[in-house]
């Protein structure tokens, strides 16, 4: 399917968003029948060891309130992006995903950077501003509905929180943009009615036929031999006896 040219739902949509968050619910509740946490899976910036993080954080959340804030958004930005940009929805999460968390573990601080919202940050930040590049009037509105929905989320990419990973969210914020400038889409082309069409010839048109240089309306006149006879055929119907 090409982006916005044969937009189908299926439930093969649902199959990315549903793999993310059973993940990160069966990680949490594995940690709870263990009774260990995973945190130290997390992004740990600048070391070695912190790089596993990349691929393991988003998985990892630390409490039920940080895992259910981070579902719901996670869960419909993946399902838009698997819809309106289907072709390129892989590269978007793969790539994504290292580059916000690479960007993480070379800006964050000396801490454990856990939680999906680095990739939610990604993915508003792509699925916005993929919609104004492509200047398009069904990405536009997903983008202003991105805006609308998840609007407030841009004041966490600043340091207004101490226990919120804002190094985070601004390298999802700005590893989205980048994606968006740098990922090539197929942007649905613009219907063109017949008198878009080079060549259009409006005297042969049907129905501007019936209008004059000013614009009245006016009827085609009938030509010889188009006189239609309608001829009706009556049948008795069928009596009841006494």
């Amino acid at each position: 399917m090409k982006e916005g040219n044969d937009l189908k739902f299926s439930l093969e949509l649902f199959l990315v968003p549903m793999f993310l968050v059973l993940a990160m619910w069966s990680i949490f509740w594995l940690e709870l029948q263990l009774g260990i946490s995973f945190n130290a899976y997390g992004i740990r910036p600048r070391t070695f060891v912190g790089l596993r993080g990349i691929l393991f954080s988003p998985f990892i959340h630390g409490s039920v309130g940080h895992l259910y804030n981070n579902t719901l958004p996670i869960a419909i930005l993946t399902l838009a992006l698997c819809y309106f940009y289907k072709n390129t929805s892989v590269k978007v999460l793969i790539f994504g995903t290292l580059l916000s968390g690479l960007l993480t573990w070379i800006i964050g601080r000396d801490s454990y950077h856990i939680g999906a919202s680095g990739i939610i940050y990604m993915l508003a930040s792509f699925i916005f501003f993929k919609g104004v590049f492509a200047k398009h009037y069904r990405l536009i509105a997903l983008s202003l509905a991105t805006v609308f929905i998840y609007g407030s989320l841009l004041w966490y990419i600043f340091p207004i929180e101490e226990d919120i990973s804002w190094e985070g969210h601004l390298s999802g914020f700005l590893t989205g943009l980048l994606l968006a400038k740098l990922l090539k889409t197929d942007i649905p082309k613009s219907k063109k009615y017949a008198w878009e069409e080079e060549g259009f010839d409006p005297e042969e048109d049907e129905f501007l036929r019936h209008f004059d240089k000013d614009g009245n309306f006016i009827e085609t006149p009938k030509e010889e031999g188009t006189d239609i006879k309608i001829t009706y055929h009556y049948r008795k119907g069928p009596t009841k006896e006494d």
